[in-house]
């Protein structure tokens, strides 16, 4: 009988395989199960010796309950405990109804899109089904004519992104801004997309410092260099700051711009501001005060969204919005209206 690993099936993926057949059989139980229960009903349980079941048991039962799986112990009989049986919970294992905003649902969509012609393509689609199997119904006009992709073609984002995920430290050669190449050793911490590019932010354990790596200067393949979960990742943890500051970008400031934006709309910029009543708003107008770190990134904000924000204050940010507006139009070959 072939094996799955001879059959050209990954290591991952048949633990993945052989977990969800777990929690299938613990799943459809009203009576706990017994360890000899379940090496029948798992099939790669019973293709090996009573020695790997009982080690290959164990780690996969480690496995549901850091996944947050709610696996319970319990007496296989209420009179003899002495062999322990095992079942999930369906009520705590069942999630509770998720009620989206229209907004949230649109970005939902959007997000998933994005990851067309990625890696994550499959989890992505998989997921819009089942939204749309539940009967949620999504609203795409509010995102309407933006479309992005967010490719993944270097070869380090798998590993580095199952890192991040499990918080597992990594060591990888990595060619710094001047050729180098260097041995690092870090303690993955997020891997954002930024300028179209993926960064990884870490710490460095060589160096003792938070530390940003591109990932296209990965040389090779990351290794893993530690167990799961063994280091916490910053509560304040600001990703993308550590990216601009390590591009050289100015820091955030406390500048704020006053803008009127329109009901139901640009919800990223009304979540990121604060209503303000210090003004007059024309009817299906909401004033709203946003902190800015830089007056250009923020006029890109606003010219993204078209009509549906104004400029209030200050003067210099209408300016920039005006411009670029005027440089789109000139680039399309029109004229200013």
């Amino acid at each position: 009988m072939a094996t799955k690993a001879s059959a050209g099936v990954s290591p991952a993926t048949a633990k993945t395989e052989r977990l969800l057949n777990l929690v299938i059989a613990l799943l459809h139980t009203r009576q706990p199960l017994s360890k000899a229960k379940l090496r029948q009903a798992v099939p790669d349980y019973a293709a090996g010796s009573v020695e790997a079941f009982e080690r290959m048991f164990e780690r996969d039962k480690d496995e549901l309950r850091a996944l947050g799986i709610p696996l319970r112990t319990e007496p296989i009989d209420a009179f003899f405990d002495d062999e322990p049986g095992y079942r999930i919970d369906q009520r705590e294992y069942a999630l509770p109804e998720i009620d989206f905003a229209p907004d949230e649902l649109a970005v939902l969509g959007l997000a998933a899109r994005s990851w067309s012609q990625a890696s994550l393509a499959g989890p992505a689609a998989q997921a819009l089904r089942k939204l749309d199997a539940a009967g949620v119904v999504r609203d795409e006009s509010s995102v309407a004519g933006i479309e992005p992709l967010l490719h993944t073609p270097d070869p380090a984002f798998e590993p580095v992104r199952d890192a991040v995920l499990t918080r597992t430290p990594i060591t990888f050669d990595y060619r710094g801004g001047s050729g180098d190449l260097a041995h690092r050793r870090v303690e993955p911490w997020g891997l954002t997309s930024w300028h179209g590019r993926w960064y990884l932010t870490a710490h460095d354990l060589d160096r003792e410092a938070p530390r940003v790596f591109r990932l296209d200067r990965v040389v090779g393949t990351p290794k893993r260099s530690g167990r799961a979960g063994g280091y916490a990742v910053p509560d304040d943890l600001d990703t993308l700051a550590m990216i601009r500051r390590s591009a050289g970008e100015d820091p955030p400031s406390d500048r704020t711009a006053r803008l009127l934006l329109r009901d139901g709309a640009v919800a990223s910029l009304r979540r990121r501001g604060k209503a303000t009543t210090g003004g007059d708003a024309p009817e299906g107008w909401s004033l709203v005060d946003v902190a800015a770190g830089s007056w250009p990134r923020l006029a890109r904000e606003v010219c993204a969204a078209g009509p549906d924000v104004r400029v209030v204050d200050p003067p210099e940010l209408a300016t920039l919005v005006a411009d670029q507006l005027r440089a789109v139009v000139a680039a399309h070959g029109g004229q200013e209206g």
